[in-house]
């Protein structure tokens, strides 16, 4: 069983994933992670990504300034979406990578639906918050306006658009034990 584990930004995939990792021992794989090996110096991308932006991108150690990169992706679609041309093959080569397992494993993807990778996985669970909560704890988490954190969810498919997609529901807008009670339900549905 591949578990797509998908959701908005800031509704609490990473709880879910570390929950799933700790109390069950299922394996997570983050896209984000491979995201970031995306953009590790030397890779197509970051040479991309340099040439575009120039030296201006980098940080001191040659690594990219996602910060600035944040900034720049976010208020312009069109860049994003040429970053997202080059990252979103980079991951699914390495989802592709990864040998069979015998028991469930979790894909953990925020950008399950928008970068159509729904074929990678068996069933999809989306994690869901109120949109206030989602502002709420993006602009504490990573210390953004109200601009910014608007930027990035609205970059997002809506999480309503999701909840219709999803095979199981996870509501992260109460409290961890509730989420947790939740997470329990869908694990003992496919033991």
């Amino acid at each position: 069983m591949i578990i797509g584990l998908t959701g908005g930004i800031a509704s609490g995939k990473s709880t879910v994933a570390a929950y799933l990792q700790q109390h069950y021992g299922i394996p997570v794989y983050d896209a984000d992670i491979y995201a970031r090996l995306a953009l590790a110096p030397g890779t197509p991308a970051w040479q991309a990504v340099v040439q575009r932006y120039g030296s201006q991108v980098l940080l001191t150690n040659g690594h990219i300034n996602r910060r600035w990169l944040g900034e720049r992706i976010f208020e312009e679609p069109a860049e994003r979406q040429w970053l997202e041309s080059w990252i979103h093959p980079w991951v699914r080569q390495c989802y592709a990578q990864i040998p069979p397992a015998t028991g469930p494993v979790v894909y953990s993807i925020p950008l399950l639906f928008e970068a159509h990778m729904t074929d990678l996985v068996q069933q999809v669970w989306v994690v869901w918050c109120t949109t206030k909560q989602q502002y709420q704890r993006l602009i504490s988490r990573n210390q953004l306006t109200e601009a910014q954190a608007h930027a990035r969810i609205t970059a997002q498919l809506p999480l309503p658009l999701k909840m219709l997609w999803a095979d199981r529901l996870l509501d992260n807008s109460r409290t961890l034990t509730h989420l947790y009670q939740q997470i329990d339900q869908c694990v003992a549905a496919f033991k």
